[in-house]
Formats: C-alpha cells, sequence, structure tokens
C-alpha cells in the first residue's frame, strides 16, 4: 500500500500559565484532550512532540505510532520541564536540529513539515528573528494555536492553595496574546488559530494539516492472511465440543 506522509511536531508550551483556567478545565488539560483528538486524524503521517518552558525537551520523537504518542501528551504538565518561564527558541531550535538530522531516501525531495505551536504567546524570549528566517528558508510551515483568552485569568501556586502574587503583592494574571502568535505564523507562511472559551479552532487547524501535500513514502505491503484463523478456530471449536460430549455423564435411572 503506498501511503503519502509527511512530519508533524507538536511544540506545546508548559509553562505555569498553562494552568490558567479560562479555558476550562485549564488551559493545559483542554489542549491535551484537544491534541488527542488531532493524533488520531494523522494516520498516515509522522507525529513528534517537543515541550518547552524556559528550555525545550523531546518527549517523543517522529513515529507512527499513535498510542505511545498518547500516552506522552497524556502525561503533560507544566512541572515537566526544569528551567521555568517560557522561552521559544530552544523549541524552535531544537525542531530545526530534528529536522535536519531525520535521513531523505536517495533521489527523492525532503518530506513536507509542519511546526504546530500550542501556547497562549506570553513572553517567548527575545531574538527569535534568527531562528524563524532558518525555519522559512527550510520550508517548514509553523501553525500557532492560541490558547486563552484576552482578558485573562489567574495563575495557581504550584501547592494549590492561592494564586500566584508577583514583587508588588499582586496577584499574576495571564492573557492571551494572539498578536505574537499570529506573527509567528506569518512569517514561516502558515496559520494562527485559537482555542478560548468561546471558540475552538482545532478542527481547522487539522484542516490546514491536510491541506499541506505530504511526500510519497515508501511502498509499505502488509501480507493479509485469507482469513486463514478460521480453520484453527473451527478445529479448536469442535474439539471443544467433542470434550463437552465426552465428559457428559449419562444419568440412569
Amino acid at each position: 500500500m503506498r501511503t503519502a506522509g509527511k512530519d508533524v511536531w507538536l511544540l506545546v508550551d508548559l509553562s505555569r500559565s498553562m494552568d490558567a483556567a479560562d479555558v476550562a478545565p485549564t488551559r493545559l488539560q483542554k489542549v491535551k484532550a484537544e491534541l488527542s483528538t488531532l493524533i488520531n486524524r494523522f494516520q498516515a503521517d509522522r507525529l513528534g512532540l517537543i515541550v518547552f518552558a524556559g528550555d525545550a525537551v523531546v518527549q517523543c520523537p517522529l513515529t507512527y505510532d499513535q498510542s505511545a504518542l498518547q500516552l506522552f501528551v497524556n502525561t503533560l504538565q507544566t512541572n515537566l520541564v526544569s528551567a521555568t518561564g517560557t522561552d521559544l527558541s530552544p523549541a524552535l531550535e531544537l525542531a530545526l536540529a530534528r529536522m535536519s538530522a531525520t535521513p531523505q531516501a536517495a533521489g527523492s525531495p525532503a518530506r513536507v513539515t509542519a511546526l504546530v505551536l500550542v501556547s497562549d504567546g506570553e513572553d517567548f524570549g527575545e531574538n527569535l528573528e534568527p531562528t524563524l528566517r532558518v525555519l522559512a528558508r527550510s520550508g517548514a510551515r509553523l501553525y500557532s494555536m492560541g490558547v486563552g483568552t484576552l482578558e485573562g485569568a489567574r495563575l495557581p501556586r504550584p501547592t494549590g492553595a492561592g494564586y500566584l502574587r508577583d514583587a508588588r503583592g499582586r496577584e499574576v494574571v495571564s492573557r492571551l496574546n494572539p498578536v505574537a502568535l499570529r506573527r509567528l505564523a506569518e512569517q514561516t507562511n502558515g496559520q494562527y488559530f485559537e482555542l478560548t472559551d468561546r471558540r475552538n479552532e482545532f478542527p481547522l487547524l487539522v484542516n490546514a494539516l491536510n491541506r499541506l501535500e505530504g511526500q510519497a513514502e515508501q511502498v509499505r505491503t502488509v501480507a493479509v492472511a485469507d482469513n486463514r484463523y478460521r480453520y484453527p478456530l473451527a478445529l479448536a471449536l469442535f474439539l471443544l465440543a467433542l470434550d463437552i460430549l465426552l465428559t457428559v455423564k449419562v444419568i440412569r435411572p
């Protein structure tokens, strides 16, 4: 069977702001549910998972194994990355490095690659421009999914008691920053989408990814036994029935 595939890297923000509850039950919990649905929509494609906060980690390399990827998505939480804060550069650089390290078949064009950035867009760090230029030249497209609301929400303390406060004692409120996320997508010929308390554009993201033409992959031949299981199954059922008949006791009057 010939399949047309593409590589999709999921870049998921695990900074503390993803615990905000302006998208119920929390931003991150809602994202995990939507990513699970997204993963199931790409049977012929390789998907990988990179998580980031102040640093970035490859949580799951590119794989066709959807079950394995689902397990990694299910375990996502905001304390998974030890470095606090939010810095997108390490995540983009890590994705670029993995793209460069992906072997290509001799004589075949490069695989189509897409990056899906899932974040509230707050404080991405400095000096993203060089990395974005490299990403744009690579031909990969970045699709950004903004999570949260413009009104924002308070951030719970890691202990669960009360809310985080700044140096002046004021409660910290995290808000969606669509401007930064939209700009990132535009610079790489991608698109911007939103997941808010009123709007869920994950289906639109799935449609956009499906419109990308994947490079024809190797021919995969799956040998399907012509229902040969029927014969041992029939024999097993016959022996079971025979065993039951032979063990039935005849009750004499």
